[in-house]
């Protein structure tokens, strides 16, 4: 299948890319390299643009005979996206708009789309299902969701098929160690932790140790991004005229901050030493999938459960690429 990535570059992407790749689809990457590698994108596979540029989209589609698209393109800056809503409505909805127009155009009509458990927000309850009641609490999580509606209704009036996969905690490498998570700035757990082990910060900071959690600290569902890749393609396969998939993805298992940590002193006999600070606003005790769903949609399930294999190949990564993309290589 001839199958367009857009945000190709970036961290979930690539990963999709490099399986599709395996899997022996041809693979186009749209990215604007913003937040993105070229290093991480298969030479000659790259096109540069950005998701507000219909008419370049629209040729790229018809140009390369594109039959589905896989949309990670976003910026998912929670922070930020409080701060400066107007970035993320202007990329994460117009120009999503802007992409499905131009699949409109081009006849396109599969679309797999790369939405988030922020789209919950604040849980009703642990784990989550995808019957919960979806209210963000942030403007990143509400782009998503518009996003959601927008599919269901070009779904319902022009017979596309989509899927909105609402990942957990996106974790981990590549099996081989070529390609893996660099964003900058880092705001994910693991690689936080990990930089402490490689001498490039002095300590992580445990954002609240009183929690209603059985250690205090705060739980997350740790998904490993093959296993994201994975649940891609697994959702691309089953998408025909009017299919609607909206699924977790996630372990159902949760790990606090303090057992991840813990799993990253085993992996890297390092102390990495830690101070608390108080907790941060707006942010759950537990965010927990329950993958149910997406076993039965898609006969998807995670491979990687435990916490410790999944920092392995985050640390097999970090500790030969200690500057990401920058000395790859």
């Amino acid at each position: 299948m001839n199958v367009l990535v857009t945000g190709g570059a970036g961290y979930v992407g690539s990963h999709a890319v490099k399986l599709l790749a395996r899997e022996g689809h041809d693979v186009w990457v749209y990215d604007n390299l913003v937040y993105g590698h070229r290093a991480a994108v298969p030479a000659g596979r790259l096109i540069e643009g950005d998701l507000l540029d219909r008419d370049k989209l629209e040729g790229l589609l018809r140009e390369k005979k594109i039959e589905a698209v896989m949309h990670f393109a976003a910026y998912a800056y929670v922070g930020e996206s409080v701060t400066d809503p107007a970035k993320y409505y202007g990329n994460n909805i117009l120009g999503t708009l802007s992409l499905m127009e131009a699949m409109r155009a081009a006849s396109v009509s599969k679309i797999v789309f790369s939405s988030t458990c922020a789209t919950y927000g604040e849980p009703d309850s642990v784990p989550i299902r995808e019957t919960q009641a979806q209210r963000p609490i942030n403007p990143y999580g509400f782009t998503k969701l518009v996003i959601e509606h927008a599919l269901a209704d070009y779904t319902r009036a022009y017979g596309w098929g989509y899927a909105a996969l609402r990942y957990f905690n996106a974790a981990g490498a590549s099996a081989d160690g070529d390609i893996g998570e660099d964003h900058d700035p880092e705001t994910h757990l693991i690689p936080l932790v990990l930089d402490v082990a490689l001498g490039r910060r002095e300590m992580v900071t445990i954002f609240g140790d009183k929690l209603p959690t059985p250690d205090g600290t705060c739980i997350r569902d740790y998904i490993h991004v093959d296993d994201l890749a994975t649940a891609h393609l697994a959702a691309l396969n089953k998408l025909g005229q009017g299919t609607e998939l909206k699924l977790n993805l996630g372990t159902g298992r949760g790990t606090s901050v303090k057992e991840v940590i813990e799993a990253c002193r085993k992996v890297t006999g390092h102390p990495i030493p830690a101070d608390i600070a108080g907790p941060r606003a707006g942010d759950p005790p537990a965010l927990v999938a329950d993958p149910s769903a997406a076993l039965q949609a898609l006969g998807w399930k995670a491979k990687f459960v435990e916490i410790t294999p999944i920092v392995e190949s985050a640390w097999k990564w970090h500790k030969a690429h200690p500057k990401g993309y920058d000395d790859r290589g």
